[in-house]
């Protein structure tokens, strides 16, 4: 038996946006602004839900569940790609990049299962109202929470464990701005077929099925809609659904393009730019569009906001804060 040295790669570079010189101060400013603004609004909404009784139902229960995942999901690239462009440091460790991985396949599948139970829901609400109560309990909600997030921890576990038993044997430039699984896998020195196979079937699985009965949910919710015999009912509840439509499709399109298309890939350049709709655009859209457009979570968010006024207050001696 033959036994081949192969120097293995103990850290990546991760090269960003850097070909486009100047403008990368313009994209930090830009990108912080945004991920300012996305910590801003998710963390509105997971802490207006926990404080307003009237926030209670099963819809709002899996809205603060989304938006307290997107706190991760987010944080999991963005401060890296902010490094990068600030020229703070590029370089990653082998094991923070396999950590970097398998945390954003761990949230991002375990967001596709919560936009396809948050579809299902809706779907029972509008469809089947009489049994909504029933089928939505308190029990049969923690349950299904429980298993999204379960089976993200399980769907994080096979990419990561796969890419980290190849061979990187150099060159070591990652052209992203995070520790992706084509670029990884187009890094690697042996041979990535039955990795590259089995990240196909398992995002096959994932984002394919998910997307689908997510579609399914909304097919049914929009037949029932038509069926509103009120003119303004219909324009409403139409608005509402085709905003959250709008979101699913803009994160489970750029998602598929990515991870479930042919061996032959696109521009890296290109690659960046989708990524950066499901990484950076998304987790800011989720709570505008699902919540801060919400009439009930909008009064629940003045509501809170008017206690904190007047909580606290500015008197003779200095702040004076009351019950």
């Amino acid at each position: 038996m033959r036994v081949q040295n192969v120097t293995q790669v103990t850290e990546f570079q991760l090269l960003g946006f850097q070909t486009l010189g100047e403008w990368q101060a313009l994209l930090f400013a830009v990108f912080l602004l945004v991920y300012l603004l996305t910590l801003t609004g998710n963390v509105l909404v997971v802490a207006v839900v926990s404080q307003d009784p009237r926030l209670r139902s099963p819809m709002y229960g899996f809205l603060q569940q989304l938006s307290f995942l997107e706190l991760w999901y987010t944080s999991t690239v963005v401060p890296l790609l902010l490094a990068s462009l600030a020229s703070w440091g590029r370089s990653i460790s082998f094991s923070a990049c396999m950590v970097q991985l398998y945390f954003f396949v761990f949230f991002g599948a375990t967001e596709c299962f919560l936009l396809a139970v948050m579809a299902y829901d809706r779907f029972l609400a509008i469809c089947s109202p009489l049994r909504y109560p029933l089928l939505m309990s308190p029990d049969a909600c923690r349950q299904l929470v429980a298993l999204c997030w379960l089976t993200g921890v399980g769907t994080g576990l096979l990419p990561s464990l796969m890419i980290s038993q190849l061979d990187f044997c150099g060159p070591n430039q990652i052209n992203h701005f995070f520790c992706d699984l084509p670029p990884l896998m187009q890094l690697s020195c042996s041979s990535a077929h039955i990795t590259e196979v089995a990240i196909f079937v398992l995002s096959v699985a994932v984002l394919c099925v998910c997307f689908l009965l997510t579609l399914v949910s909304y097919v049914f919710i929009m037949s029932a809609i038509l069926r509103i015999p009120s003119t303004a009912g219909r324009r409403k509840t139409f608005s509402t659904c085709g905003s959250h439509l709008a979101v699913v499709t803009i994160y489970y399109g750029t998602m598929i393009s990515m991870y479930v298309r042919p061996s032959a890939h696109l521009s890296p350049d290109i690659n960046k730019i989708i990524s950066v709709f499901y990484t950076v655009v998304t987790p800011l859209l989720n709570p505008v569009i699902y919540s801060l457009r919400n009439k009930d979570f909008e009064e629940a968010l003045r509501k809170l906001m008017r206690r904190q006024g007047l909580r606290c207050g500015v008197g003779a001696g200095g702040q004076v804060c009351r019950r």
